[in-house]
């Protein structure tokens, strides 16, 4: 008997990819914003709320990218060649983000430069993350095994929606990570850059949700043929549960509220992929069963990822824990 490992690769990546999300969206979402605070002693304290976590949490996009080519390589060989210069794009980004954030507390004479070299890489790798996400929601040109397409597809009007919604969507995040870890005057800036922020994820969430059956028929027969739509109706209640509990929260005063809200939207938003998109991972061309390595490397990969995702699990785990609590400019975590 031949044990199928699909389903559970699936899952991994799954949760590296969510993972990442939450993780490292925070993270850039405090950078996006960050160009936005209110003066110098803010920003420092912006800066400190995520200066001891910020590039452990890049270890998730490291373990789904190598878990894709190992776990489901034609499905990487078909993706990356498509969206080649978005992912180039967002990586020079991070390496640029990264230099700024050493040279701001180093080079202080050119502190101002790298202030906006801190937030205009965050944006442009929030950005260029959203049009790989929209550009694999809307199909690539595939011919047997190979991407036909140019390097330029990922130009197209759903592409550049979705960069810009997870612009706003990280921002949310970000904005919750603050509320969180400020207080004061900076956690009433964050409040209200969070309220704008969830405005601009709801009219997103809202338009990808109706440009997505739209364009393509066999997800609008998905989501609204019965009884499929009564199944799935909860997906877009519970979203507009969670929308309201996150402004309420930040209207009122919450602290750990407006992070986990923003984490539910993502993780309804998420949902929602995956259930238009099932069982495809290379969208309307092969499905995960279709694109997946031999069972003899999907297990043998599988051994050294048991022994590895705990180890990563524990240090992300810790990293938080130790750093846990408020932020100030003159005492950094207490």
């Amino acid at each position: 008997m031949v044990l199928d490992l699909v389903p559970l690769w699936t899952a991994l990546l799954a949760l590296a990819v969510f993972y990442y999300v939450v993780f490292d969206g925070f993270d850039l979402g405090v950078g996006m914003l960050y160009g936005f605070a209110p003066d110098d002693d803010a920003r420092s304290v912006v800066m400190n709320s995520i200066a001891p976590i910020w590039d452990g949490n890049e270890t998730w996009l490291v373990f789904g990218g190598l878990g894709l080519l190992a776990a489901f390589p034609l499905a990487f060989a078909i993706i990356i060649p498509a969206v080649y210069f978005p992912i180039l794009v967002m990586l020079l980004a991070l390496v640029f983000r990264g230099v700024a954030f050493e040279f701001r507390f180093k080079h202080r004479g050119l502190r101002r430069f790298w202030d906006r070299a801190f937030a205009g890489g965050s944006t442009l790798a929030t950005f260029a993350q959203g049009v790989v996400l929209g550009s694999f929601i809307q199909g690539f040109k595939v011919d047997g095994r190979h991407f036909t397409g140019t390097s330029f597809d990922w130009v197209t009007p759903f592409a550049l929606l979705t960069g810009v919604a997870l612009i706003f969507g990280y921002a949310l995040l970000g904005a919750g990570w603050l509320v969180l870890k400020t207080e004061g005057t900076l956690q009433d800036w964050a409040r209200r850059s969070g309220r704008v922020c969830l405005i601009g994820v709801l009219i997103a969430i809202l338009a990808v949700s109706i440009w997505t059956p739209i364009a393509n028929t066999e997800i609008a027969r998905r989501w609204f043929t019965w009884p499929n739509i009564a199944f799935l109706s909860p997906v877009p209640i519970i979203t507009a549960a969670i929308a309201v509990g996150e402004w309420y929260a930040l209207e009122r005063r919450h602290e750990l509220t407006p992070f986990l809200g923003a984490i539910g939207l993502f993780l309804m938003s998420f949902i929602g992929i995956a259930i238009s998109l099932w069982p495809m991972i290379v969208p309307y061309h092969y499905s995960l069963w279709q694109a997946a390595s031999s069972e003899s490397t999907q297990a043998f990969l599988l051994i050294g990822t048991l022994f590895l995702l705990p180890v990563i699990l524990m240090y992300t785990a810790w990293s938080y824990w130790v750093f846990r609590g408020k932020v100030r400019a003159d005492v950094g975590y207490h």
